[in-house]
């Protein structure tokens, strides 16, 4: 099993652990106060049932947060371990992105309190017309609202930072396995961005998708848009992995399919944008976490949208040489090679896995 073995990779594993570690120890005090400080009776609990259509219920936005912070950095942390197992430069780059992804999210979350925090506060019941959370309840949590998006920029400037010295120290690893062919390079590439666009999709994608069971399905288990998210799931993960599978073996009738499939996700997140903000009934039950849930569906819409660019360059880099590479390849396991003092590196064994004799060059990063 991959354990970090250098300091700037054990540097990226600390950041984000420590990230994730304070933001969700800030999740969950915010979580705790918001729910202690709600006061839901018997009459309000009767005037939801009656008017479940016609009012906004921001009682799930906090525990939706939570979920998916929860979910996200988990899901981050595998990814720094297995972009730090394949010294993927492109994947560390791509989780700093993805810390800016959640940054966003963050801002989004204390303008989406505030107004729970607005509508709570004049919380109308059946035969009664009272507060249905403390008012000092927000005053107490704001603080910890500013401070999350705070730290995780903070945290993202720090990724960044780390993931440039990952990228001297990686630098070798691509010249190596494909040797000084620029253009194998450039085809190799290509295929390691969309492999990391095929993971981070996942996230965004079953992200949007919590989101939505918690705040819309909690209200409308009939709802047909609800049975179709949820069958939708498994088949989602299938599709990423068909991607990543058809595209090592360079196929071109799966690859062709993924596409199209590619192509209907992106029309159903488009769907979703223009229905959270019609009017109606159904509609009305994404109000909550429409601000949060618009995040996601946009973000997931760019993502599919740079997905599909690249896995048509990758159709058109079949039959081009690239194949034995991918399927070739092993990861390293010896520690990473010192930079020399004139920043020139030591050309070691040539590795690949076609037979070449070994080189004493030296060469310039």
């Amino acid at each position: 099993m991959y354990k970090p073995n250098s300091v700037w990779t054990w540097a990226f594993v600390g950041v984000t652990v420590v990230q994730a570690a304070i933001i969700l120890a800030f999740e969950s005090y915010v979580f705790a106060l918001f729910q202690e400080g709600l006061h839901i009776d018997k009459a309000t609990e009767d005037y939801e049932k009656d008017q479940l259509r016609q009012r906004k219920d921001y009682r799930q936005t906090i525990p939706t947060f939570l979920v998916l912070y929860i979910f996200g950095f988990l899901y981050e942390l595998l990814l720094v371990w297995d972009a730090l197992r394949l010294k993927n430069t492109i994947q560390i780059i791509g989780l700093c992105l993805y810390n800016l992804g959640l940054l966003i999210y963050a801002a989004v979350q204390l303008d989406q309190i505030s107004d729970a925090k607005k509508d709570l506060l004049s919380f109308p019941g059946s035969s009664i017309d009272h507060n249905a959370i403390d008012k000092d309840v927000y005053p107490a949590v704001k603080p910890f609202l500013i401070a999350i998006p705070c730290i995780i920029a903070f945290g993202t400037v720090c990724m960044a930072f780390v993931a440039r010295k990952l990228y001297d120290e990686f630098a070798w690893t691509i010249y190596k396995h494909i040797s000084a062919d620029l253009r194998m390079k450039r085809r190799y590439l290509t295929y390691q961005i969309y492999i990391a666009l095929l993971k981070f999709d996942f996230f965004f994608f079953l992200g949007f998708t919590v989101q939505f069971i918690v705040i819309v399905a909690s209200k409308d288990k009939k709802n047909v848009e609800f049975g179709l998210t949820i069958a939708a799931v498994p088949l989602n993960i299938l599709v990423l992995l068909l991607a990543g599978y058809f595209t090592r073996k360079e196929n071109r009738v799966g690859v062709t399919g993924i596409i199209i499939l590619y192509f209907a996700g992106l029309a159903y997140f488009l769907f979703k944008c223009v229905r959270m903000y019609q009017k109606g009934p159904i509609p009305q039950l994404y109000y909550p976490a429409r601000k949060s849930l618009t995040t996601f569906a946009v973000l997931t819409i760019i993502c599919i949208v740079i997905t599909i660019i690249n896995a048509v360059v990758c159709f058109y880099n079949f039959g081009k040489g690239l194949k034995p590479y991918i399927l070739h390849r092993k990861v390293d396991t010896e520690e990473e090679k010192p930079m020399g003092a004139s920043g020139m590196q030591m050309e070691m064994p040539h590795l690949n896995y076609a037979s070449a004799p070994a080189s004493n060059r030296m060469t310039i990063d």
